[in-house]
C-alpha cells in the first residue's frame, strides 16, 4: 500500500475521531482537536521528530493571528448591542412597523439584521421574549415563529464571515474578506426564503400552539435607544466593507482609495463597530466602567471560539503535510465536480458532530490544497469554496448541536416540534443556498 493511501485512511480516522470524541463522548473540542492533530502528526505525516511540535504551534498560531480581531470586535459589539438593548430596538422598530399581522415575515428581518455581527446563540436568547411574546399575540404557532427566528440568525452565521465558522474557512482558503462579506449576505436571503415557506409549510393543519404571554420575559422598551443609532454598529462595518470592496472593483488603489481600503480592512471596520456599540451603550445610561466590562465579556465569549478555531487550523496544517488533500484534488478534479466536494464535507461533518465551526475549518483544511485542481484557485472561485462550505455547515441543526437547544429550550417548545419544523428547514436553507451559490459559480467562475 502507498504511502498516500496510508496517510488518507489515517486522515479519515483522525476525522471519525475527532466525531466519536466530541459528539459521542462529549470530549473537550480543543482537547480533541489536539490529541488527533498529533497523532496524525506522528504516524500521517513525515515530519521529523522535532519538527511535530512546531508545525501544531505554526498551524494554530497563524489561524488566531488571521482571526483574533475580526472575533473580539465582533463579541464586542454583540455584548454593547445587548447591554444598550440596541438588539431589542431594532427588533421592536421592526415588529412595530410591519404590525402584528406581519408577525411570519417581520420575525424573519427581527434575526437577520442583527445576526450580520451577534452570534446565532447569543440572538436567539435575547430576541427569545419577543418571540414568545409575538406568538402570544398575533396567535401564530410557537415553532414556526422559532424556526423563523432561529434560521434566520442561522444563516448569516454559517455565511457571513464576522462569524468564527466562514472566517475560519476564508482564512485557510485565503479568500477576499470584503466580496466574502457581501457574497455572504447575498446567499443567506434566498436559504432564509426557502426555510421561511418550507416552515410555514410545515405547521400548516398542525395543532401547535403559540406561546403563553409571560411579561415576566420582556423588558420594558421605554428607554430603549434609537432604532437609528441602534443600527450604526452593525451597518457602519458593512458599510466600510461594501466601499473598500467598490473600490477594489473598479481598480482604484491609490490616492484617497488607500484610506478607505484602510478603514474597510474587517479588522478596522469591526473596530469602528465596537466604538458605534459603546456610544450606544454610553448614551443609554451606560457609565465609565460598562467599557471595560464590554471589552471583559467580549474576551470571555470570544476565547472558546478562538481557541477552537485555531486548533482547527492546528488540525488543517496537519493535514496539509500529509498530502492528502491534494491527492483528492487529483482524484475528483475529472469528476468537475467542482464546489460540490467543500460542500458535501462541510454537510457530513456538520451533521455527525454539531458543530458548525468545526465542520466549516475542517472541510476548508481538507479542500485547501485541492482548490486549482477543482478550478477553484482564484479570487472568485476561492469565494465560491467558501461559500459552498459555509451552506454545507448549515445542513442540519439537530440534536448534537447547542443552537438547536438554545432554540428549543427557549421557545420553551417540544423537541418532536423543533426536530419536525426547526432542523428540516435548517436542510432546505442550506440545499437551496448551495443550489443559488453553484448556479451563480457557472456564470462567475
Amino acid at each position: 500500500m502507498s504511502s498516500i493511501a496510508i496517510s488518507s485512511i489515517l486522515v479519515v480516522l483522525s476525522i471519525v475521531a475527532i466525531i466519536y470524541l466530541t459528539a459521542k463522548l462529549k470530549a473537550n473540542v480543543f482537547g480533541a482537536l489536539f490529541a488527533v492533530s498529533l497523532a496524525l502528526a506522528l504516524l500521517g505525516t513525515s515530519l521529523p521528530l522535532p519538527k511535530v511540535i512546531d508545525a501544531l504551534k505554526t498551524g494554530f498560531g497563524n489561524t488566531l493571528g488571521s482571526i483574533s480581531f475580526v472575533i473580539i470586535f465582533g463579541a464586542a459589539i454583540a455584548v454593547c448591542m445587548q447591554k444598550s438593548g440596541g438588539a431589542l430596538s431594532i427588533a421592536t422598530h421592526i415588529l412595530n412597523l410591519a404590525g402584528r399581522h406581519n408577525a411570519r415575515p417581520a420575525m424573519a428581518w427581527t434575526g437577520f439584521i442583527p445576526g450580520l455581527t451577534i452570534f446565532c446563540d447569543t440572538g436567539y436568547i435575547i430576541l427569545s421574549g419577543i418571540a414568545r411574546s409575538i406568538s402570544a399575540s398575533s396567535k401564530v404557532p410557537m415553532p414556526l415563529i422559532a424556526s423563523i427566528l432561529g434560521t434566520s440568525l442561522y444563516a448569516v452565521h454559517c455565511l457571513v464571515p464576522t462569524h468564527p465558522g466562514a472566517l475560519a474557512a476564508a482564512t485557510a482558503l485565503n479568500a477576499n474578506l470584503g466580496m466574502l462579506v457581501l457574497a455572504g449576505v447575498l446567499f443567506a436571503i434566498p436559504g432564509l426564503l426557502a426555510a421561511y415557506f418550507w416552515a410555514n409549510w410545515m405547521c400548516k393543519g398542525k395543532d401547535y400552539a403559540p406561546a403563553v404571554a409571560d411579561e415576566s420575559e420582556l423588558q420594558s422598551t421605554a428607554d430603549l435607544p434609537s432604532f437609528g443609532f441602534s443600527l450604526l454598529p452593525v451597518v457602519l462595518p458593512l458599510l466600510l466593507i461594501s466601499i473598500s470592496t467598490l473600490l477594489t472593483t473598479l481598480g482604484y488603489k491609490d490616492g484617497l482609495a488607500t484610506a478607505f481600503h484602510f478603514l474597510g480592512n474587517p479588522v478596522i471596520a469591526l473596530l469602528a463597530g465596537m466604538l458605534c456599540g459603546m456610544w450606544l451603550l454610553a448614551c443609554n445610561g451606560g457609565k465609565k466602567g460598562d467599557f471595560s466590562a464590554v471589552l471583559e465579556d467580549a474576551i470571555v465569549k470570544a476565547g472558546p471560539t478562538l481557541i477552537i478555531t485555531g486548533a482547527g487550523g492546528m488540525f488543517g496544517a496537519i493535514i496539509k503535510e500529509t498530502g492528502v488533500g491534494a491527492a483528492l484534488g487529483d482524484a475528483l478534479g475529472s469528476a468537475s465536480v467542482g464546489l460540490l466536494v467543500p460542500f458535501i464535507i462541510a454537510l457530513l461533518l456538520k451533521t455527525a458532530q454539531g458543530s458548525s465551526t468545526v465542520a466549516a475549518l475542517t472541510s476548508a483544511a481538507i479542500i485547501a490544497p485541492s482548490l486549482a485542481t477543482f478550478g477553484l484557485d482564484s479570487e472568485t472561485g476561492r469565494i465560491f469554496a467558501v461559500l459552498a462550505i459555509g451552506a454545507g455547515s448549515i445542513v442540519a441543526s439537530h440534536a448534537n448541536d447547542s443552537y438547536f437547544w438554545v432554540v428549543t429550550k427557549f421557545s420553551q417548545i417540544e423537541m418532536e416540534e423543533s426536530l419536525r419544523v426547526f432542523t428540516t428547514s435548517t436542510i432546505v436553507m442550506g440545499l437551496v443556498s448551495f443550489a443559488c451559490i453553484w448556479a451563480a459559480s457557472v456564470f462567475m467562475l
